[in-house]
């Protein structure tokens, strides 16, 4: 029989409700806040999920819930003690991970009790609902609880978070990254902003990376550029010295910021009085009730049915991006507030959360379902998956077409930002391209009156314009407005003399 690898095994606990422990005294709160040291604020057995978060999170004292603290120091995993920073007076200086004081560190120290100290502020706030969670996660992995700082650093604990680089979710998986530790993605759902099962794989991923340079140091960092970045910096440089590689040009700025980053969050997450956060209002920590609905299931009608705002089902099943569960899946889980599967359980008729309310399009000429796809900014799989019987055929005028999108939704809502990104190639080409306009629109003459002008034609660039026409980049820039209010576009008549 094959041998489960630990993290995978975790996620059967995790994900098939295997942990959980439904508790007949469980009641929703008034409240989604609490404050730092507000007693009854934690009470593991008025829980609903009582195996996602442990029982003993509040042993270290003014500590972001989930820090690892003197009942979690066991073997195999090390104990690191923080030296050099007596003058700090501080309470907890025993970690599970390396934290060193330097001037990198203190320097983010610095900046996160001072300029960035809202953000922390927000961050940790945003932690009393996933860190436990997380801290959970890793530990049951034999990872160190204090790797949830990473995922502050990464994120601010915020599932739905979105890097430049298109990384996501809480632990910021790219695409690929995450596809390796078995996330799926797809235009219904991502299971990167999912917070239970992306702390499986960052879980996963953290200690492939610890075996692979069996340092922490290395293992973040690693995290940050890629285990390949790391290695071929470890062979130029010749040491496994963090702190060594840093020196050389070689790593990013990004990755040299990103270890000591950590360790600073850790450090002030777990002597957060010390450094005058005494009043943190955390959020409650996650608690939740399960619900099995059909596939292709209403989100919308889910909400209204059992009277809870959409907005908080979104917020309970970060990883489903549309307004219905996949159609492709016999069913889902979702998870609801506490009180919900109550409710459910009484619906008698569950066929009316079903999702129908489909808008339609109707054509105007004769076209195919690959251009109504290209045109609506929709995968072709999911259009055909909406409409079988016009997969492969001509669709004539006034064939109707039906759309993902929910009836009286504009395909502009938030719900769909990511049809209209702009590919980051073409992100880096525009920002370069306004870089250059900021640069040259202090130079170069103006024509004041002009007389003659050229026409954009489609695929010019400014560069071939200037061939074209045998006037400077400079000039058309100072001459021609638009170039610096929104670029070039065909038809756009450009001063040229």
């Amino acid at each position: 029989m094959m041998k489960l690898r630990p993290w995978i095994a975790v996620s059967f606990c995790l994900l098939l409700g295997a942990c959980a422990t439904p508790s007949k005294n469980s009641k929703k709160t008034a409240s989604g806040w609490r404050s730092f040291g507000e007693e009854g604020t934690y009470t593991p057995g008025g829980r609903t999920q009582q195996g996602i978060v442990d029982s003993d999170l509040t042993a270290c004292e003014g500590c972001i819930l989930g820090s690892s603290h003197h009942g979690t120091f066991v073997s195999p995993l090390r104990v690191f003690e923080l030296k050099g920073a007596e003058h700090l007076n501080l309470k907890n200086t025993h970690f599970d991970i390396p934290v060193t004081w330097n001037p990198q560190v203190a320097k983010w120290v610095a900046y996160f009790t001072g300029r960035g100290r809202e953000w922390f502020q927000r961050y940790a706030q945003r932690g009393g609902r996933y860190a436990p969670v997380l801290s959970k996660v890793l530990n049951e992995n034999g990872l160190p609880r204090d790797l949830i700082y990473l995922a502050m650093a990464e994120s601010g604990f915020q599932n739905i978070a979105k890097s430049h680089a298109s990384a996501m979710g809480p632990w910021q998986f790219m695409s690929f990254t995450g596809r390796k530790y078995g996330l799926n993605q797809d235009w219904w759902m991502d299971e990167r902003r999912d917070p239970l099962k992306a702390s499986v794989a960052a879980a996963g991923y953290l200690k492939d990376l610890h075996d692979l340079f069996g340092s922490w140091e290395l293992a973040t960092a690693g995290y940050n550029a890629g285990e390949g970045k790391i290695g071929r910096a470890i062979k130029r440089y010749g040491t496994r010295d963090f702190w060594k590689l840093t020196k050389g040009r070689y790593l990013k700025p990004e990755t040299k910021n990103y270890v000591p980053k950590i360790m600073a969050l850790a450090i002030i997450g777990k002597n957060l009085e010390s450094f005058g956060f005494n009043e943190l209002a955390f959020d409650t920590t996650l608690d939740y009730d399960q619900i099995d609905v059909p596939a292709n299931t209403d989100l919308m009608e889910v909400a209204r049915v059992l009277n809870v705002p959409f907005e908080e089902v979104q917020r309970y099943n970060p990883e489903l991006l549309r307004w219905q569960t996949p159609p492709h899946l016999p069913s889902y889980t979702l998870r609801m507030p506490v009180g919900a599967k109550a409710e459910w359980d009484k619906l008698e008729d569950k066929t009316v959360v079903s999702a129908a309310k489909y808008q339609t399009w109707t054509t105007k000429k004769s076209t195919t379902l690959a251009q109504a796809a290209q045109q609506h900014r929709v995968p072709l799989h999911v259009l055909t998956a909406l409409n079988p019987a016009l997969d492969g055929q001509r669709c004539e005028e006034g064939t109707q077409i039906k759309l993902p999108f929910r009836d009286s939704q504009d395909s502009r809502d938030r719900m769909y930002a990511d049809l209209y990104e702009v590919p980051k190639k073409f992100r880096k080409a525009r920002r370069s391209y306004y870089r250059y306009i900021s640069s040259v629109s202090e130079k170069g003459k103006t024509i004041s009156r002009p007389s003659k002008f050229y026409t954009v034609k489609k695929g010019d660039t400014l560069w071939q314009i200037s061939r074209k026409t045998g006037v400077s980049m400079d000039v058309l820039v100072r001459s021609n407005k638009t170039l610096k209010r929104r670029g070039m576009m065909p038809g756009d008549k450009l001063a040229i003399k």
